[in-house]
């Protein structure tokens, strides 16, 4: 009788085992078939990298190395950093029914960066992107320039480079929601 429990019971154990395991392997790609486990490890083509999201009118686009929810098509308003009208636009976007948006961190804009020596075009967005209205400008990051509070991060998404303006310059903004939140102003 206790050979059966056991073997009940180590059958319980590893049924159980397996499920858990399923079950955890279920998450890593759960809510839908195009989410990935992000790593910014990962080196993705344009064309497996980047997901327009259809359950969200496919005004957004997931980045699949990094996990970042991207705004489609970011405005082409120019807004100063200053008295917080690039942030404002973010904290206040609604994009796919959704809120939640923010000013990316320097890191997280300048992850959108295709820096390919052998591109034949400049350094700016991966060739094949999902992106729409996307200007040969600097976007705004959430970053204060270190030395200087007067300055914050910019990308330029003409040539690729990352550089810091005054906070009372006019550029475009481009909102992104997930990732570590917003540097300290």
């Amino acid at each position: 009788m206790k050979a059966l429990h056991a073997l009940k019971f180590g059958f319980f154990v590893v049924g159980t085992l397996a499920l858990t395991s399923t079950l955890t392997q279920a998450q890593t790609v759960a809510p839908g078939p195009y989410y990935a486990t992000p790593a910014w490890d990962q080196k993705l083509p344009a064309s497996t990298r980047f997901i327009v999201l259809s359950n969200w009118a496919s005004e957004a686009v997931l980045d699949r190395e990094t996990g970042l929810v991207w705004e489609r098509s970011p405005s082409n308003l120019f807004r100063t950093w200053a008295n917080h009208q690039a942030s404002s636009h973010c904290n206040n976007l609604n994009v796919g029914h959704r809120k939640g948006w923010k000013l990316p961190t320097i890191q997280e804009l300048a992850s959108l960066v295709d820096g390919d020596p052998t591109s034949s075009s400049s350094p700016t967005l991966p060739p094949g992107h999902p992106f729409q209205n996307v200007g040969h400008t600097t976007y705004w990051s959430a970053t204060t320039f270190s030395t200087s509070s007067s300055a914050a991060w910019v990308v330029n998404f003409y040539d690729g480079r990352v550089l810091p303006l005054g906070k009372i310059i006019e550029n475009p903004v481009w909102c992104v929601r997930g990732g570590s939140g917003v540097d300290p102003q």
